[in-house]
């Protein structure tokens, strides 16, 4: 018996559909046979739940929240889904819950970009059946796994923007609760990315090591290349050519520059990505 997985894009940038609405987040509804899982919250609860309605993605029938990492836009819809609805099993890395800052570009200006005021170890616990730290590769269930932390190896890739711990900007920021979504199909590996903040070629390569150097079908999902250099951009390109992923699916963060780029060098490989997309395929465990 074959058991399938459908991706729906429940948050993103863009939204081309009538009724659906889009904000700068992603949050993707996943579904085997048997599993349902809702990874990420985007920005705002209201949002999350307009779009799943419209989608008929039934929240309620959620058995697992992942989060990719703890920047509000991921996890901003998190208050409201937790009043909402009790949850059966959480995963996140530890880090998702420390304090995060950003300096915005066009201001210079320093802002909490985290989880939202209230959001800590305690309060999840009395929303939330079983909360499972994601300090390493975790397993969910239906052949889904999360990668943990992500190496970082490559000498091109940086977690994408001016981000740190401190108000004071003087703390870097290296992320370290950045992780995605995998599971194997018969033609290859599928990733799921939040943000790739570790950088999309680290989380690939650290994919491969996971599944036994398995190919790289597809990657879905932010990939933080909006503040890339030209040679990192290029990098990129080059270390997906060299996997042969066959399948691009950028979005999120990943930049309008980057995208077409991806695109011009991609373009029987790429695909958009939007609210409302759906993906679907064969799970191989």
């Amino acid at each position: 018996m074959k058991n399938h997985i459908r991706i729906t894009v429940l948050i993103e940038n863009t939204a081309y559909k009538v009724g659906l609405l889009a904000e700068h987040g992603l949050s993707y509804w996943i579904e085997t046979d048997t599993h349902k899982v809702l990874f990420d919250t985007g920005q705002r609860y209201e949002v999350l739940r307009h779009n799943a309605e419209q989608l008929k993605c039934n929240l309620s029938e959620l058995n697992s929240l992942v989060l990719s990492h703890g920047h509000y836009d991921h996890t901003g819809g998190l208050p409201g889904l937790l009043q909402a609805m009790r949850i059966p099993q959480m995963y996140l890395h530890p880090a998702s819950l420390i304090k995060h800052y950003g300096r915005k570009k066009d201001t210079g200006l320093v802002e909490d970009i985290g989880v939202p005021s209230g959001i800590d170890e305690s309060m999840l616990k009395k929303h939330v059946d079983e909360l499972i730290w994601t300090d390493k590769p975790t397993s969910i269930a239906d052949g889904l796994h999360i990668t943990g932390p992500v190496p970082r190896d490559t000498d091109y890739e940086d977690v994408g923007g001016p981000f740190f711990l401190d108000k004071e900007a003087t703390q870097p920021d290296p992320i370290l609760d950045d992780q995605s979504i995998f599971f194997n199909t018969p033609l290859g590996t599928v990733v799921i990315l939040g943000c790739a903040h570790a950088g999309v070629i680290n989380t690939l390569n650290h994919v491969r090591r996971l599944t036994d150097n398995q190919p790289i079908h597809a990657v879905i999902g932010g990939m933080h290349l909006v503040n890339a250099s030209e040679h990192r951009i290029e990098q990129t390109g080059r270390a997906l050519r060299e996997l042969d992923v066959q399948m691009l699916v950028p979005a999120h963060c990943t930049g309008p520059t980057p995208k077409a780029w991806l695109w011009s060098q991609f373009p029987d490989r790429w695909q958009a990505c939007h609210v409302g997309k759906q993906f679907e395929f064969e799970l191989a465990y």
